[in-house]
């Protein structure tokens, strides 16, 4: 056989395509060509991220939900203000009536302490009758003393009652004596015993009163009695 011929038969014997494995041989599959594409737990949450901070729904959902959260810690520290502002008002409401209630009992008790001393240059007053000009004298000047004693205290808030003839009020008056009357009917006041004084409308002493019990029983009804 000739060099001629040998080349031929191993021409002859190589595969028809270039790419086709020889006879009992396996062909290599995709995945050992290469590397793997995309592959490992790291990359794909990674992408999954990117993903969600892309979505622009999740993104304003993620932003309503923080924006809701806040709101209510909002309405929550604004709650808490305004119980504290309300607690705070009434405590100076509250410590303002205290001081004012203490004011007025300090001065209805000073005050009170003074009444005797008006009542006793009242019933001087009433008692004196000066006959010669020296007496007249030390009079006007008693009176004026008496004034401005009287002045004194309508400029502290203080009136006297006028009670002769009103209806009885056990809120203003204290009743001593009752007695039967013509001229008065029942529970009313005819006669005032001992002055009573208001300071800016409340009781700062009572005054002592005698009240009518009505008509008296008639002679007839006596008769009839007896």
């Amino acid at each position: 056989m000739s060099s001629e011929d040998t080349v031929a038969g191993s021409v002859e014997s190589q595969p028809d395509t270039l790419g086709e494995a020889p006879a009992g041989e396996a062909a290599p599959s995709p995945a050992d060509s290469g590397p793997e594409v995309g592959g490992g737990d790291g990359t794909a949450s990674d992408a999954g991220a990117s993903d969600a901070a892309a979505d622009p729904a999740a993104r304003a959902a993620q932003l309503e939900q923080e924006l809701a959260t806040l709101r209510e810690q909002f309405d929550n520290l604004n709650g808490q203000y305004m119980r504290l502002a309300a607690d705070f008002d009434n405590y100076r409401k509250r410590q303002s009536r205290d001081l004012e209630d203490q004011r007025v009992q300090i001065a209805c008790t000073t005050l009170s302490e003074i009444l005797p001393v008006v009542d006793n240059f009242d019933r001087a007053r009433q008692q004196l009758n000066p006959q010669h000009e020296e007496a007249q004298t030390l009079h006007r000047s008693y009176q004026g003393l008496y004034k401005q004693l009287v002045d004194v205290f309508k400029q502290l808030g203080v009136s006297p009652m006028r009670v002769e003839g009103e209806p009885f009020d056990p809120t203003l008056h204290e009743a001593v004596m009752r007695e039967p009357s013509d001229e008065h009917p029942e529970d009313v006041v005819i006669e005032e015993l001992q002055r009573g004084y208001q300071l800016n409308g409340r009781v700062l002493r009572h005054a002592l009163v005698k009240v009518s019990m009505g008509p008296g029983p008639s002679d007839q009804s006596q008769e009839q009695a007896g």
